[in-house]
């Protein structure tokens, strides 16, 4: 009799590791399709930015101009057109790193190297963090989701510097080796806690949404994120093992493969555009 119900608790045992398993698998699924989502909106709401909002600007631009030319006899209308002038080119300045900021074009034409380098040029000058960048360049692109996974985890790393470390200084290094792609954010402020360390080390902890969403982008790609913190800094680092390349290529994302990137002098050309 006992021995009966032992082996009907193990059974209901059993299938309730399944079924929590089952229901794990399917948060997560569901999870990296939100994610996908985010990223198709942003590239979307970037391009009706630039594309809409920004030639609507443009041609206003094009109308003071004109107003410029026709008021210049009187000195107190030309100096309102003037304003109206000025307003007009600093809108256009916000809607384009708007627009950058939820997708840079960088990304999409050369590569990520070359859009981290536009990002944390920009970071620097809107946070007053002085960051160095090692970002390591290489003759063949990535899949375009794992360079859009480590970009987003380059972004968010970045901001959480601004917001909780107090640094005024931080560095970030991007090398590919033969069996991963590593992205390190390193920051000279007062460091994590260690109870609260220990938090954020646990993947099923409460680690606030920049964290679980970083670490969702790398497990889709059978990545990880390490943490480690003292007095003297924090450093978050990203790894993508490039065996990942193999699986999205099976996945069904073959026109997104590797591609050739462009040359430093094209990239250093893209990058005039303003990151402020």
């Amino acid at each position: 009799m006992w021995n009966s119900k032992f082996k009907e608790m193990a059974l209901s045992h059993a299938q309730l590791e399944s079924v929590i398993l089952e229901r794990t698998a399917e948060l997560q699924i569901l999870s990296q399709r939100l994610l996908k989502v985010q990223d198709d909106e942003r590239r979307k709401l970037a391009r009706d930015l630039h594309d809409s909002t920004g030639q609507t600007l443009a041609a206003l631009k094009i109308s003071v101009s004109f107003l410029q030319e026709k008021c210049q006899e009187d000195s107190n209308i030309m100096a309102i057109v003037s304003d109206v002038a000025q307003l007009a080119d600093r809108a256009i300045e916000e809607i384009r790193t708007m627009s950058y900021l939820l997708h840079p074009p960088l990304l999409d034409e050369i590569g990520f190297a070359c859009a981290a380098e536009w990002f944390i040029e920009g970071f620097a000058k809107r946070s007053g963090i002085d960051v160095t960048a090692d970002l390591a360049s290489d003759d063949k692109r990535l899949p375009m989701n794992i360079e859009i996974a480590l970009f987003r985890v380059l972004q968010e790393s970045l901001t959480n510097v601004h917001r909780h470390s107090g640094a005024s200084q931080a560095s970030v290094s991007f090398r590919r080796q033969p069996n991963a792609a590593i992205l390190e954010v390193r920051d000279f402020g007062s460091g994590i806690p260690a109870e609260r360390l220990v938090r954020l080390r646990e993947t099923s902890a409460e680690t606030g949404v920049g964290l679980a969403g970083m670490r969702e982008r790398l497990n889709e790609l059978n990545g990880h994120l390490e943490i480690d913190s003292d007095d003297q800094g924090t450093v978050l680092r990203a790894i993508v093992p490039l065996f990942a390349v193999s699986l999205v290529n099976h996945s069904g994302n073959g026109e997104e493969m590797m591609r050739l990137q462009a040359s430093d002098d094209a990239c250093e050309s893209q990058t005039g555009v303003s990151s402020e």
